[in-house]
């Protein structure tokens, strides 16, 4: 039923102003519209809700809530640190020097935050 629906992604945001400026400049996402309840982004035809949360309490998930696949993982992380997006490190994972992690299946994830602290990745599948 859904399978030749459009799909929208949904982020929250405590701090509309802030994440647009993370999400437009630093991922480099195209600005589509904003209002009180979202700023909206195009990721390659993928709609983004930057939903702002800031009425409600707000605690970020520990675990990965949108992620990108990305021809290159190393490359795009070289682009992403240099705009001066922080890649994470965790306990227990085997992560490179860029923090690059290679999982069974081959798949080479990095993880990094928004500012509001949701984990975002990029993955490069082989």
């Amino acid at each position: 039923m859904l399978s030749q629906a459009q799909l929208v992604a949904f982020v929250p945001t405590t701090n509309p102003k802030r994440a647009r400026a993370f999400y437009e400049t630093k991922l480099g996402l195209r600005f589509v519209s904003e209002d009180k309840f979202a700023t909206i982004f195009d990721s390659n035809g993928v709609t983004i809700r930057i939903a702002n949360v800031s009425g409600v309490p707000h605690k970020p998930a520990g675990f990965t809530i949108l992620g990108w696949t990305v021809p290159d993982v190393r490359q795009t992380i070289r682009g992403l640190t240099g705009k001066g997006v922080l890649f994470e490190r965790y306990g227990g994972m085997d992560q490179d020097a860029l923090g690059v992690w290679t999982s069974p299946s081959g798949a080479k994830v990095g993880w990094f935050k928004d500012p509001d602290g949701n984990v975002l990745s990029v993955t490069e599948i082989d």
